[in-house]
C-alpha cells in the first residue's frame, strides 16, 4: 500500500493535479435554490417570449387592419389578429395567476426567496 501511495504523488508531481472547475453557484450551496432560481428564470423568459411574439402578432393584426383598404374580409381578419392577441396576452397571465395560486399558495411548494427566484420544496412521504 505504501509503494502504491508512493505512486500517486509521484505521478502527481510528474503530471499534475486535475481540480474540477468550479460550478455556476447559482444556488449557492443549496441546490434546490438553484432550481428555484432556474425555474424562476424559465417562468421570466417565458413571459419575455410570450409578450414579445403577443406585440408582433398584436402590431401585424394593426398593419392588416390599415393595409385593408376598406375590404369587409380584410378587416375581419385583421380584427381577429387583434383579438387573438389580447386574448393570448390575457391567457399568458391567468396561466402564471393559477400555477402560483396553487403551486405557492395552496401547496406551499414555491415560495420566494429573499435574493430573487423560489425555493422549491418537494414533498416527501417523511414529512
Amino acid at each position: 500500500m505504501k509503494l502504491l501511495a508512493d505512486t500517486d504523488k509521484a505521478v502527481q508531481e510528474l503530471f499534475g493535479g486535475i481540480t474540477p472547475p468550479d460550478s455556476m453557484n447559482v444556488g449557492g450551496d443549496n441546490p434546490v435554490q438553484g432550481l428555484g432560481k432556474l425555474v424562476a428564470f424559465g417562468i421570466n423568459m417565458f413571459i419575455t417570449i410570450a409578450g414579445i411574439f403577443l406585440i408582433i402578432y398584436l402590431l401585424w393584426g394593426a398593419f392588416d387592419w390599415i393595409s385593408s383598404a376598406g375590404e369587409k374580409e380584410k378587416i375581419t381578419k385583421a380584427q381577429n389578429k387583434i383579438t387573438n392577441a389580447l386574448i393570448g396576452i390575457v391567457l399568458v397571465f391567468v396561466v402564471l395567476t393559477v400555477f402560483n395560486l396553487l403551486a405557492g399558495n395552496l401547496l406551499g411548494i414555491v415560495n420566494p426567496i429573499d435574493g430573487g427566484g423560489f425555493e422549491i420544496k418537494l414533498p416527501t412521504l417523511g414529512q
